[in-house]
């Protein structure tokens, strides 16, 4: 275990060029927490598992500080260049970096595998908040399970309203890659709960194909697009979108090209854009709440108001009630809303409270960001 105090003046790692901050090889079981990584804006990245190593396994990332890595849009707050398995990254603050996380590697040869990426705050990146890379066989990696097994994506804000390339240089706020296509980790999937993603003013909010579990997301892009599901390196494969609320001047929620040997379903969300949905090979999307975003003031508490007052919690009587449920196939945490709060109503959305205002998000759920209403 490598930490800083839990409170007074931080520990400050500084960067330096020609060596990245924290550099980990071949190590296992390893804890980091409470220090404060500060790039100088120097040519070089914050966390790494370098390629030079093996695989990097079982690391814990939390309560960390991770700024001022931005000398480019390549440079990371958190990178894995090896096989990487079992890496909890938690209640970290990760701004004015390049690229926020860089999981894997471009070939697709250095999987990240059952991982947890959990109450974060990640703002302010030229590049990704996140990229999970896609993956291809794993065949021969010492280690590697060969059970399926989750990577979770859950409760943290990804905002890209501030500093974010436009142009060629555009990117999401999230972008998940596929697993393999064929043998050990090939029925893998992504979860991805209980999370804001807060604008993107030169692209969609999150793309991603292969497994994915998609549910109880806030979604605000007031200036695009919010979702695609989409060919990528592979193809879209088993995927559930359910109970989200959507906002977007674009379109909300696209679905292009999935293979239909796997199901794909789309249901229970709150869809307010200028084009709710765009659903290709049969997906029906009868099952969900649509209108466009300029009706979204008539059903929400205050879907215009800026960050510090932005309540996308159902009016009292405004939003209907479901005739029916959709939930998500059984793990921890799924038959909870965006607040963290067991589901009470069979509502269209992210929010599945009592009627009446906002309850807010249960202790320990989320980070508290200054300034963010949805977060408190």
């Amino acid at each position: 275990m490598i930490s800083g105090p839990t409170d007074g003046a931080p520990a400050i790692l500084r960067g330096r060029r020609g060596e990245n901050t924290i550099s980990l090889v071949d190590a296992e079981y390893v804890v980091i927490r409470h220090l404060t990584l500060d790039g100088g804006g120097e040519p070089v990245a914050g966390v790494v598992a370098e390629a030079r190593g093996d695989g990097v396994h079982h690391v814990t990332l939390e309560h960390l500080t991770i700024r001022h890595y931005d000398h480019s849009q390549g440079n990371t707050g958190i990178t894995t260049r090896v096989p990487a398995r079992g890496w909890v990254i938690r209640h970290n603050e990760i701004h004015d970096v390049g690229t926020g996380m860089y999981l894997g590697q471009p070939d697709g040869t250095s999987p990240f595998v059952a991982g947890v990426i959990e109450h974060n705050h990640v703002h302010r990146t030229l590049g990704y908040n996140i990229q999970i890379k896609h993956q291809t066989d794993r065949d021969g990696i010492p280690g590697m399970p060969s059970q399926p097994y989750e990577t979770r994506i859950r409760y943290n804000v990804l905002s890209k309203a501030e500093r974010g390339s436009d142009g060629a240089r555009a990117r999401p706020n999230l972008l998940v890659g596929h697993f393999p296509p064929t043998g050990p980790g090939s029925e893998d999937r992504y979860r991805i709960a209980g999370n804001l993603f807060y604008q993107n003013p030169h692209e969609r909010l999150f793309q991603g194909e292969g497994h994915i579990e998609l549910h109880d997301n806030l979604f605000v892009n007031d200036a695009g697009d919010a979702m695609v599901i989409r060919p990528h390196n592979h193809v879209p494969r088993a995927v559930r979108i359910v109970n989200n609320t959507v906002l977007a001047t674009g379109f909300g929620i696209r679905v292009d090209e999935p293979d239909r040997a796997y199901r794909q379903v789309v249901a229970g969300n709150a869809v307010f854009a200028g084009d709710p949905l765009q659903l290709s090979g049969g997906i029906a999307g009868d099952d969900n709440f649509t209108t466009s975003r300029e009706d979204a003031v008539h059903y929400l508490l205050a879907p215009d108001a800026g960050l510090a007052a932005l309540d996308l919690y159902p009016r009292e009587g405004a939003l209907p009630e479901r005739a029916g449920s959709v939930s998500s196939a059984p793990v921890a945490g799924a038959n909870r809303d965006y607040n963290g709060r067991l589901r009470e109503r069979v509502v269209w959305g992210a929010y599945g409270g009592p009627p009446g205002p906002n309850p807010g998000r249960v202790d320990g759920i989320g980070p508290r960001v200054p300034g963010c209403a949805p977060c408190r």
